[in-house]
């Protein structure tokens, strides 16, 4: 038996290490929608985590809250969850009457590209619906390395 797991009551503090979060609430408006780019952007950093791809999708779901999911007063949560390999950026609002539908716009469209953005960059994503009348988007990026793939045994096949 592995000892490590014997006493359901003992705290993993290996596992606890390695979560790691951030959440705050931000003003439904376009400047919030920045700061929680430039929040998560400056947190995935200090975590040392590589933050382009996320940073991206932060701004592109951030800016869907404050633009489709902005409701006059209300704020949107953005938290951010390092749990073992998995980056997981979770985007709340209090508009859950209006749920996000991967589209594809009009090529001349100068909008409605932001699912597309997040779709491509995330491992995977999608919505919950929360209490009513919230609901959030959330998106996973892996942050395990690929293995590299193994050498041949020098052989050129020649």
């Amino acid at each position: 038996m592995n000892q490590k797991f014997a006493d359901p009551n003992a705290r993993n503090t290996e596992l606890d290490s390695a979560i790691r979060y951030l959440t705050v609430l931000l003003s439904s408006t376009p400047r919030g929608a920045r700061l929680a780019r430039l929040l998560a952007a400056d947190q995935l950093r200090s975590w040392g985590i590589p933050s382009e791809s996320a940073t991206h999708i932060v701004a592109e779901l951030a800016a869907n809250a404050a633009t489709h999911g902005r409701l006059p007063g209300r704020s949107f949560r953005l938290t951010l969850y390092v749990v073992g390999h998995t980056l997981r950026i979770e985007v709340a609002d209090t508009r859950g009457d209006r749920l996000p539908e991967l589209q594809v716009p009009d090529a001349h469209a100068e909008s409605g590209r932001g699912l597309l953005i997040v779709d491509a960059l995330a491992d995977r994503w999608d919505v919950a619906e929360g209490p009513f009348p919230r609901k959030t988007i959330w998106a996973e990026l892996c942050l395990q390395t690929p293995e590299p793939a193994p050498t041949g045994s020098g052989d050129t096949g020649g």
